[in-house]
């Protein structure tokens, strides 16, 4: 066949040339290639030595991993049938093969070999660190485990790998298959942006009047402003009922099935090692000690909060009764009156702001916040291969305006892209035989696309997700680390990853800030002092709502893979009603099916990890006092972050970094303070913090 781009050594994948027939043979092809360098680097030895085993093993995993990013991205934000195809059959191998290559014990044997002599070769402590996770990873993934259970193990760890994909195609697949075309009378109190975005959807689609989908944007646009009691009702139905067996599409694209068969097997491969739970087995390589640990962290906080969130959902009642004389409050009433009330309270809402944060403005201020703490630049580039015309393509640049990196921003929702928000890798930092490759990130939102010739103009919400993921992405350029297995994000631990991409979230809410990234679209002028001070004002506006909610997810998550035996459909939602009743206010109807979209748990690497966003929450709000104290845009206090943390990547445990910053344990008061809930005793929540 011609030349296969996916097997090309190009700095940067050319994604117009890849087709769904090159996947298969390049998958084959490195798979083979990586068993061929294995076999060599065993044999180099013993005794072995880095250059000998771990280089060459670090090369064939980098080239298998360049090969796979464009592949896995485009059937994220660009499907087509033949790529889903494509992606399907070449899973199962490659999953196999990383099974196969974790359970190798002469691989086993050959790290331990190394390890033992890795003072007297003169490893420096981060190889050492290389190692020491190699073998415990290996670990994890049942090198010690002899037949057939290990070979039971291996058959889990493919199958799993399958199941996932198979959650997150259910879930776009039911996304994708639910639309309402509406007259203009049904959209009464919609924002004119949000109608230009449904009748472009409509005009696309070749019908007359508005489309409506299960895309965010217009999810949250009708749950939010539409005075239609019934529309609101039937977006929410279709929303929280998909991928399941109720709702509009119900059976269709159903992933119960799936989630039982994946909390099945994860229950079963923890076992085999040894561990009583799932939770258990997660918890091996975090910064949190046990599950117990976590439990009581979480606990602690939802005692905290719920308070708090039951007064401001009495209040809400009231406020809805008053204002339309609604006798209950349903789960598809929530958004829309809250947003009524935060608009009453503090004369602000979404729309407002909206046309003070134009994307592209938005953007080149963040790059210029990045500049100012870090001393760097982003620079586009109109001459890289992409996948749609949306994307943008910036080079990172250094000080001294030298390519350090760079990233793929594709920030618009559309047909045929996964929703959501996220930062994944295209090309990661190492150390290679021509020098240092440098590192390439994968930004993507979901955002409000432009309509009708006018400009993109992002929420105030969509603004606070850019800048968090910018946090991870940050993580992943800045670093300074030449092995991959500790460069960027990899090997840092799971519930301390969302550290950056918390602590960016702060320069959306400050003065500082703003000036940098808030100007209205059409005469320039800044963010008015008034609307800031409302902005500023409504930070914690139904914190405690908020705050249980995430505990909600974070105690499901936990105890959910804290079952000795795994449940089924059945007891997945009577777990997470029992969790409702302990932490919840808002009690969503019988039929909601969320477990079904939870893709963070049963389709990302969240899975007994949801937790990581509060424990994350404690580090980031606390490492955010650092630049309160010293500035917010202080270039010393960004560059001892970039030293301590973000050059570091996984080279250090997180709980060292995070002291080298701070120069103490983090503590948990401020984000007590941030989130209104400071005050009583510190008791646990304070204990894990001290211990995060």
């Amino acid at each position: 066949m011609p030349e296969n781009p996916l097997l090309s050594d190009h700095p940067l994948p050319p994604f117009s040339q890849i087709r769904a027939g090159h996947v298969q043979p390049a998958v084959d092809t490195l798979i083979e290639a990586g068993r061929q360098t294995l076999e060599s680097a065993l044999a180099a030895g013993p005794p072995h030595s880095w250059e000998s085993l771990m280089r060459p093993l670090e090369e064939a995993d980098d080239r298998l991993a360049r090969a796979w990013a464009p592949v896995s991205h485009l059937q994220a934000v660009a499907e087509t049938p033949e790529l889903r195809e494509a992606y399907n059959a070449a899973l199962p191998d490659l999953s196999a093969f990383y099974a196969e290559l974790a359970q190798d014990r002469r691989l086993y044997q050959a790290l331990q070999e190394l390890a033992e002599r890795a003072p007297a070769l003169g490893l420096d402590p981060v190889q050492r660190k290389v190692v020491d996770d190699s073998l415990q990873e290996l670990e994890l993934a049942g090198v010690g485990l002899e037949a057939p259970a290990r070979s039971r193990f291996r058959a889990n760890a493919q199958r799993l790998s399958e199941l996932s994909a198979q959650f997150q195609q259910n879930l776009l697949d039911a996304t994708q298959a639910w639309h309402r075309d509406a007259e203009e009378a049904e959209l009464a109190g919609l924002p004119g942006s949000a109608r230009a975005v449904a009748r472009q959807a409509a005009a696309d689609a070749g019908v007359a009047g508005y489309r409506l989908t299960l895309q965010m944007p217009s999810v949250l646009a009708i749950l939010q402003h539409a005075e239609s009691r019934a529309l609101r009702e039937e977006v929410y139905t279709a929303y929280a009922t998909r991928a399941s067996e109720l709702g509009p599409h119900g059976g269709q694209y159903d992933n119960t099935p799936v989630m039982e068969e994946i909390l099945r097997l994860r229950t079963e491969q923890a076992q085999l090692l040894g561990y009583p739970t799932f939770a258990d087995k997660a918890l091996a390589r975090r910064m949190a000690d046990t599950p117990q640990q976590v439990h009581d962290f979480l606990t602690d906080l939802a005692e905290r909060a719920y308070p708090r969130a039951q007064a401001e959902l009495d209040e809400l009642r009231h406020f809805a009764y008053e204002r339309d004389g609604l006798d209950r409050l349903e789960a598809w009433d929530v958004p829309f009156y809250s947003e009524r009330l935060k608009e009453e309270r503090f004369q602000l809402s979404a729309e407002t702001l909206r046309p003070y944060f134009p994307a592209e403005h938005v953007v080149e201020g963040m790059f210029t916040i990045a500049e100012r703490l870090f001393g760097v630049g982003f620079r586009l580039r109109d001459d890289v291969d992409t996948w749609h015309p949306d994307v943008r393509y910036y080079e990172l640049l250094d000080g001294q305006g030298h390519a350090r990196g760079g990233l793929y921003a594709d920030l618009y929702a559309r047909s045929g892209k996964r929703g959501g928000a996220w930062m994944d890798e295209c090309r990661s930092r190492r150390l290679r035989e021509d020098g240092i490759q440098q590192p390439v990130a994968f930004l993507t939102c979901n955002f409000t696309p432009t309509a009708e010739g006018e400009p993109a103009l992002l929420s105030h919400d969509e603004v606070v997700t850019l800048f968090h993921e910018f946090g991870h992405t940050l993580h992943h350029l800045l670093t300074r680390q030449d092995w991959r297995p500790v460069a960027g994000i990899h090997g840092v631990e799971w519930d301390a990853v969302e550290l950056p991409s918390q602590l960016l979230e702060h320069w959306c809410w400050e003065r500082e800030g703003l000036d940098l990234i808030a100007a209205h679209y059409e005469t320039g002028e800044p963010l008015p002092r008034n609307l800031y001070e409302r902005l500023r004002a409504s930070r914690d506006f139904h914190a405690g709502l908020q705050t249980v909610r995430q505990l909600e997810l974070a105690l499901f998550d936990l105890e959910l893979h804290q079952e000795t035996e795994a449940p089924d459909a059945a007891g997945i939602h009577a777990l997470l009603d029992d969790v409702r009743r302990r932490t919840a206010v808002i009690r969503p109807p019988a039929w909601q099916r969320f477990p079904h979209s939870f893709a963070h748990i049963f389709a990302g690497g969240y899975a007994a990890g949801y937790y990581s966003y509060k424990w994350a929450e404690v580090l980031s709000a606390d490492a955010f006092e650092r630049f309160r104290e010293e500035g917010l845009l202080e270039r010393s206090v960004g560059q001892s972050l970039a030293e301590h943390i973000l050059e570091k990547g996984g080279s250090r445990p997180a709980r060292e970094l995070f002291q080298g910053f701070r120069g103490r344990p983090p503590s948990i008061e401020p984000l007590l303070r941030q989130s209104g809930l400071s005050g009583g005793s510190e008791g646990t929540a304070h204990a894990a913090g001290s211990r995060a």
